[in-house]
């Protein structure tokens, strides 16, 4: 017997949009630790689990965030990740697609690619959480290999999920990756612990224009090989 589609489960992936702003509302920490327990349940490779997370809110984000800041504004060039994001140069189509993202985001902001000040602000931004209450740092033991991605791409997914099913909204964040030495510093992060990422947790202010952005999507059939003999 078929089963039909669950329109709620489509309709839930598809209302997912990643956020750059947040209201100052406050999220209960039993919410956020049910959105993990529903994450858990992420497939992982011979069920290894790689994830660990950091949640900081209160004082413990305003820590954080005023480091990070400080760091950033002493010296962008100076921050490294702790893995590459993007192969340099990065070929065609995805430069393509990176280049079309970032100039729709900044007509959005309102920042223009040439103003050098506005875009320093923005990205200055991310690292505040976007004023989100709520800021995940997640870390990855570093003696696994790079198969160990894939796993955490799915528990991440489930993460802004399991937030979207309850009508909060995130921002996954890999530029966290490029403040390891603050997050060690302040969190307590051990040095065989690899930063992955961050992410930004709280209720959407959709009355910002990047947080309305409708983005392209490559058509199934322009990705996809059916094969059938």
């Amino acid at each position: 017997m078929e089963l039909s589609a669950n329109p709620f489960i489509d309709d839930l992936i598809r209302d997912r949009h990643t956020k750059r702003g947040f209201l100052d509302r406050p999220v209960a920490l039993d919410m956020v630790r049910d959105i993990l327990e529903v994450a858990r349940y992420a497939p992982s490779s011979s069920n290894t689990q790689p994830w660990r997370c950091y949640v900081v809110t209160g004082e413990a984000r305003k820590r954080v965030t005023t480091a990070a800041v400080a760091a950033f504004r002493a010296g962008p060039e100076k921050l490294e990740p702790e893995y590459a994001f993007f192969p340099q140069p990065l070929p065609d189509p995805y430069s393509t697609r990176f280049n079309t993202f970032r100039g729709q985001l900044g007509d959005a902001q309102g920042v223009h690619r040439s103003d050098k000040t506005g875009r320093m602000r923005d990205v200055e931004r991310q690292f505040l959480f976007f004023d989100a209450p709520v800021g995940i740092i997640f870390t990855m033991d570093r003696c696994l290999e790079r198969a160990s991605f894939i796993c955490y791409g799915c528990f991440l997914q489930n993460v802004m999920l399991a937030a979207r099913g309850r009508g909060l909204d995130t921002c996954p964040q890999q530029i966290w990756s490029l403040q390891y030495p603050v997050l060690r510093a302040e969190l307590g992060i051990p040095e065989d612990e690899m930063v992955i990422a961050g992410m930004s947790l709280g209720w959407a202010d959709n009355r910002l224009a990047e947080n309305r952005m409708t983005l392209h999507k490559v058509e199934v059939d322009d990705f996809t090989s059916f094969i059938d003999a």
